[in-house]
């Protein structure tokens, strides 16, 4: 395991050489970055990008149009996406929940302390994990990591998260590692490590930036 020292110069490296996903932006309307996230599942940010410019253009995204939108027509917006009948259908219950507890908005929600949230997020049908944290992380400003795909296999084989660790294990190991101010930073530049050079099937280990923090540099 890294020492905090050597976890901030190992970031301090990756914001010299990795792009910064650009999908999501800090402070974007939380409803929004909740809808972008649900369509993100499974999909490349091109193809997220395509199906909610999509949406936005057929629909306000707001919860009263999307939870009053013909359930068809999303699915048709978002298709270029993928798994999109099980998208809509979490887009269309969790804008009901929100129309129907909050009044529209998420504002209320997000003002809460962090754990009370993130447990209302995460009991919204259709919302994950992941997607709760990315809504409190870049829209409230909550200090916590979402751990997709890439956050979850770089960790691991970073040797920075426990090897056999669920999501939470890998968060809550990424959390006492960082500084808060740097959530957001590992979050966004471990994605872009992991699609970069860090791939799941054929890592690019000898031009790996980090490699010298690496557990498992050379092991595949």
């Amino acid at each position: 395991m890294l020492t905090t020292a050597q976890a901030e110069e190992m970031l301090k490296t990756l914001k010299l050489t990795i792009a910064v996903p650009s999908l999501i932006k800090a402070k974007s309307d939380p409803f929004e970055t909740l809808i972008v996230t649900i369509i993100s599942q499974n999909t490349a940010d091109k193809n997220t990008q395509t199906a909610f410019e999509r949406l936005k253009q057929r629909y306000p995204i707001t919860p009263e149009s999307l939870t009053e939108a013909n359930t068809a027509q999303i699915e048709e917006c978002i298709k270029p996406a993928g798994l999109y009948k099980n998208k809509t259908c979490a887009i269309q219950t969790a804008s009901k929940a929100i129309r129907e507890k909050y009044g529209g908005s998420l504002n209320v929600l997000l003002a809460l302390p962090l754990e009370e949230a993130r447990k209302t997020l995460i009991g919204m049908s259709g919302v994950g994990p992941k997607t709760a944290d990315v809504v409190l992380l870049f829209s409230a400003q909550k200090p916590t990591i979402p751990v997709d795909t890439h956050v979850n296999r770089v960790s691991k084989r970073l040797g920075i998260a426990p090897k056999a660790g669920g999501y939470e294990a890998v968060r809550l190991s990424l959390q006492e590692l960082f500084v808060e101010n740097d959530y957001l930073f590992v979050h966004q530049l471990l994605i872009g490590h992991g699609r970069q050079f860090c791939k799941a099937k054929k890592p690019l280990c000898n031009s790996c930036p980090i490699n010298i923090y690496c557990d498992t540099k050379g092991a595949f």
